[in-house]
């Protein structure tokens, strides 16, 4: 008798310390709602501009809500989503791939959230100076592999792991590869808008939320130094070259156009939850429109006049 009521006494305090354990962890995770707590994200850092501007207006609306947010590189974001718990939502340039979703669901035991937000582009700038502001799809891809112009650097945010060198890869050398010669790597978007700024031949590459918005004093300025390029549109029977702006950016006239995506591993209704549903509706909607992206929701497209006349030389 006593042996069998040591026996269910055993089995109860085993009991007891497994609820205590998933009381612990879930507390762990369930210590943040939608619009308190605290969340650390990994974003692009070509898009550091608009998210800032997400982070704030979000943390103003919920004053207990505190978004920590780390820019980087496109690839060390996604390492952050595979092999760091502490990140659990990352803002990049695509969603998952077929192998990295089926990944996370092995990993986690649920399907992982991905959805467009914002379209963006890669503008072309050049120094203030420059009278060499046309461009063609064909042109940047010689440019790029060395054929022509070879006296031009052309600059980017880094030569391995960013968006922006992946982007241009995929889309213009169609996995054909840099002249190194040629090609020169800055340590960040801030860094290659400053090399062509001082340097007359130098062609750059970089998101339009750094540069496209005539209504950020810093922005204003910068293109006192800098210049945004056009390039050829194919689709276009009007204007043949267009620079990278919100209206082209959402018929895709501009021909290198891409996405911003999050991808969330949150399987309840935390600050991540919260945060990228303020991002897909109404007023982070509205926050990148007014940072001139394209939003996935409807709205009335902004027309503004910026440098928009076409050189003759």
């Amino acid at each position: 008798m006593i042996t069998r009521f040591r026996m269910y006494l055993g089995i109860l305090l085993v009991a007891v310390m497994v609820l205590s354990c998933k009381s612990k962890n879930q507390s762990k995770y369930l210590s943040d709602t939608p619009i308190s707590g605290t969340i650390h994200i990994s974003a692009d850092e070509s898009f550091r501009p608009v998210i800032e501007d997400q982070i704030q207006m979000y943390e103003s609306s919920f004053p207990d809500a505190h978004i920590i947010a780390a820019y980087k590189p496109e690839a060390d974001c996604l390492r952050d989503l595979f092999s760091d718990t502490a990140t659990r939502l990352v803002i990049i340039t695509r969603g998952l791939l077929p192998k990295e979703e089926k990944y996370l669901i092995d990993s986690l035991n649920y399907i992982p959230g991905a959805q467009p937000v914002a379209s963006d582009a890669v503008a072309i700038i050049v120094n203030a100076a420059s009278h060499d502001t046309l461009f063609t799809m064909q042109r940047l891809r010689d440019q790029l592999e060395g054929k022509v112009n070879r006296n031009q650097r052309i600059v980017f945010d880094g030569l391995n792991a960013t968006s922006t060198v992946r982007f241009i890869t995929d889309s213009v050398l169609k996995g054909g590869k840099f002249d190194t010669s040629v090609v020169k790597a800055a340590s960040n978007t801030q860094a290659v808008i400053e090399y062509v700024a001082k340097t007359p031949d130098a062609v750059g590459l970089v998101g339009i939320n750094w540069v496209g918005n005539p209504e950020i004093p810093t922005q204003v300025k910068m293109l006192q130094k800098i210049k945004i390029a056009y390039v050829r549109c194919e689709l276009c029977k009007d204007t043949p070259y267009v620079k990278p702006m919100q209206q082209s950016i959402l018929t895709h006239r501009y021909p290198l156009v891409r996405g911003l995506y999050y991808v969330i591993k949150e399987n309840f209704e935390g600050l991540g939850t919260g945060f990228t549903s303020f991002l897909k509706f109404e007023r982070g909607q509205l926050i990148f429109s007014r940072a001139y992206l394209g939003p996935v929701m409807d709205f009335d497209i902004r027309n503004v006049r910026v440098n928009q006349k076409i050189p003759e030389d």
